[in-house]
Formats: C-alpha cells, sequence, structure tokens
C-alpha cells in the first residue's frame, strides 16, 4: 500500500483555499460560533485566507469548538449537527480535498454514501440489482446508532495514518475531532465522534467504516452502505443471519460502534426492502408512504391560502421543492403518484387563487376573459370542495399553469434505474 509522507504545502497552498471557500459558499449554511456569515468572511476574503494560509502554514491553526444545533428526524427525535465557524469549514474542505483523491478510488465499490460521482441513486440501483438478478432475495437492514457522534478518534487517527504518514494533517485531523462543542454556552470536550456538519466529517467516516467494508468484502458478503446504512444480502434468511452476526462483530467489536437491535431486522424483496426513502420490490421500486407524506406537508406550509404571498411568488419558492424531489425519486416507478400528486397541487393553487378573489364575481370575469359567455353559478370560492368545481377547472385549466411557469413533475421520465452500479 501506497503512503504519502509530505501533504501540508498541498493543504495550506492559497489556491487550494480559495478553492475550498467557493465550496463552502456554494454549500451555504447557517454560522459557527462566531457568528460571522459567509458574506461577512467573503468580504475581508483575501486577509482572511492569507491569514489561514499562515497558521496552517505554521503550524498555529487552532480551530474553534462548533456550535451545537439540532434537526429534527423522522421519528421526531433530534439528532445533533455540529456547525463550524466559517474558516474552519474551509480548513475542512481544504484537507478533505488533499485527502479524498488518497483514500477515494480504493474505497469499496459499494459504498456510495458523500462520494464524488455517486448517489443514492447508484446504492439504490445497486441493491435492486443483487436482490433481482443475482437471486440474493433475503436483506439485513441494518441500523448504527448515532454513527457519527460514536466514531472513535484513535480508530479514525489510525485509519487515516494507514496511508498518511505526514504528522501535521494528523494533527490537523485531531484538531477537529477535539475542537470541542459549544450547547447553550458552554464549551464542551469531544472525546468521541466526528461533528456532523462539517465538510470533513463525512471523508473521515467512510475512511473509518472502510474496514468494516473491506472485511465484508473478504468474506465474500455482499453488501451496499450509503453512510450509515447498510443493507447484507443473502439466498436464505438464515445465510443473512449468519452474516448480520459477522456484520455486528466487525461494528461493535473491532470499530467500537452500536448496532441498534430495535431496528435492525431481516427482509426480503417479497415483503419490500425499504432503503434511502423507497421500497424495492421484485419487479418495481415505490417511494416509500413516509416520504410521500412528508412532500405532501412541506407542499402545504407553501401553498396555504391566507398566507400573504401571491401566486406568483408561491410558484418560485414551490418550483425549487418539485424539481428536487422528483429528480430524487426518478429512480422509482411513480408515474401514476406523480400525476395524482401534481393534480393535488394545481387544486391547492386554484384554492389560493380563489382566495385572492374574494367572490364569485372575480371568477365569473376570469371565465369570460377565457372566452366562455352565458350565465355562470355563483359558488363560494371560499370552500375547499368547490376548487374542484367545473367553473374553477374551465377558469384555471390545467395549461394556466403553464403561464405560472409552475414545474410539472409528469414531464420528467422516472421508473429507470442508472444504468452502471460501480
Amino acid at each position: 500500500m501506497r503512503k504519502w509522507y509530505s501533504l501540508r504545502d498541498k493543504v495550506y497552498q492559497m489556491e487550494n483555499l480559495r478553492k475550498s471557500f467557493q465550496a463552502v459558499k456554494a454549500n451555504k449554511g447557517a454560522p459557527g460560533m462566531d457568528g460571522e456569515t459567509i458574506e461577512a468572511f467573503e468580504a475581508g476574503l483575501s486577509e482572511n485566507l492569507q491569514k489561514l494560509h499562515e497558521e496552517l502554514k505554521t503550524g498555529t491553526y487552532q480551530p474553534q469548538p462548533v456550535r451545537r444545533t439540532y434537526i429534527e428526524k423522522e421519528d421526531k427525535s433530534l439528532r445533533p449537527l455540529g456547525i463550524p465557524a466559517i474558516r474552519d469549514r474551509v480548513a475542512q474542505q481544504a484537507l478533505k480535498n488533499v485527502l479524498e483523491p488518497i483514500f477515494d478510488p480504493d474505497f469499496h465499490p459499494s459504498s456510495y454514501g458523500y462520494r464524488p460521482g455517486k448517489s443514492c441513486q447508484h446504492a439504490i440501483a445497486k441493491a435492486e440489482r443483487f436482490m433481482n438478478k443475482y437471486g440474493l432475495t433475503y436483506v439485513a437492514d441494518m441500523d448504527l446508532s448515532k454513527c457519527f457522534d460514536t466514531l472513535d478518534h484513535e480508530l479514525i487517527i489510525r485509519a487515516v495514518n494507514r496511508k498518511v504518514s505526514d504528522g501535521q494533517i494528523l494533527k490537523l485531523v485531531r484538531q477537529f475531532l477535539k475542537s470541542g462543542v459549544m450547547e447553550e454556552g458552554v464549551v464542551k470536550e469531544t472525546e468521541l465522534g466526528a461533528a456532523q456538519g462539517g465538510p470533513i466529517s463525512p471523508l473521515l467516516m467512510n475512511i473509518y467504516l472502510d474496514e468494516f467494508d473491506q472485511k465484508m468484502k473478504a468474506a465474500g458478503i455482499r453488501i451496499v452502505r450509503y453512510a450509515d446504512d447498510i443493507l447484507i444480502f443473502g439466498k436464505s434468511r438464515k445465510q443473512v443471519g449468519q452474516y448480520m452476526a459477522c456484520a455486528i462483530e466487525i461494528l461493535e467489536k473491532d470499530l467500537k460502534l452500536k448496532v441498534n437491535r430495535e431496528k435492525t431486522c431481516i427482509t426480503s424483496v417479497h415483503q419490500g426492502v425499504a432503503y434511502l426513502g423507497v421500497n424495492i420490490y421484485e419487479k418495481w421500486v415505490a417511494i416509500h408512504p413516509k416520504r410521500i407524506k412528508r412532500f405532501k406537508d412541506k407542499i402545504k406550509k407553501l401553498t396555504k391560502r391566507n398566507q400573504g404571498k401571491n401566486l406568483e411568488n408561491v410558484t418560485k419558492e414551490l418550483n425549487p421543492v418539485l424539481r428536487g424531489w422528483v429528480n430524487y425519486f426518478r429512480i422509482a416507478n411513480c408515474k401514476a403518484l406523480l400525476e395524482d400528486l401534481m393534480g393535488w397541487i394545481r387544486r391547492r393553487l386554484r384554492m389560493k387563487k380563489m382566495k385572492e378573489w374574494k367572490s364569485w364575481k372575480a371568477l365569473h370575469k376570469q371565465l369570460r376573459r377565457m372566452g366562455y359567455h352565458g350565465n355562470f353559478e355563483k359558488i363560494s370560492v371560499t370552500l375547499w370542495r368547490n376548487s374542484a368545481s367545473p367553473l374553477i377547472s374551465m377558469a384555471l385549466p390545467n395549461r394556466w399553469f403553464d403561464t405560472l411557469k409552475l414545474f410539472d413533475m409528469t414531464k420528467v421520465k422516472v421508473g429507470i434505474l442508472p444504468c452502471y452500479y460501480e
């Protein structure tokens, strides 16, 4: 195995630091503990990068504690995030730019999380291929408890040191791990974990878990892993049970992680395998009902009829959500679902337009504008049931939404698995 002995100068190169800032800026994100925003850092970019360059070059760089925040998970529990200061995010990204090309090429081919050129869709496609083409129809769906928060620091350093012998690089990794966390105004030391929220953490987790991946590969066990979401495949329930026991021993004994026994289970493609937001079956891939509900809840918030935004502004906010959601789930067989969802979304927007009209008079005016003549029924424009009435559909037909430039999810080709699985 090749080892690298002198990398520090590549980290603090000004070109690398400038490139790293652009990556941090593109990811946006909130300020760290010091409250400095990306815009404020950019306002003094040359001076800030020069100072960071000097500190990294002379070994005087010291990261600030990360700011603790929480996001709500699907099960209503809270996931802790650690938000580094902007300057520390730039330094982490600079280190990642150097380390990733060294480690990534040798990662397990079925590891897909946070890797360049790989995605959730590739992981789903690989899992579907194992089950439906290779006949590995039984699956252990493994759940790790708080993986980012329980990574052992010494094992991380050891894993990085397998390929990197530059002491300054190892020191920098350790500094990021030991930087501490500020929560409710109190700084606490970090003895375990890599702060989920920093650019370097996903790479460190992949380096850490690669030992698990390679041991499973050496044992001839097929897996698909996206970050800490792990599937293990076999031809029978008994075989998968044996594989799962092997995996648990590696994860808990060798890597000091904790497998959540309550959420870890054995299932099969006949029952449907839930993975990364979809259910994989023998002949199709469906979007998981929880993801559909979450999507609809978000649409409801964006299309409330009593908010002070006009329909044009609501549509502008809606379009990125629709585009992002359908592009993620285009791997699923969801043509009929998308038609239903678009019909429901258009109905909600019709209801909002009705609310803007305030009375049937504006509705009748719109009908005449559309070229209809005669006496029209005087209907209430405040009732949800009337948003599906023929008069409303005549006044606001589907083609009318094209003038609003509403993104139409039904025009996206779906049900196509990626044609490559590497």
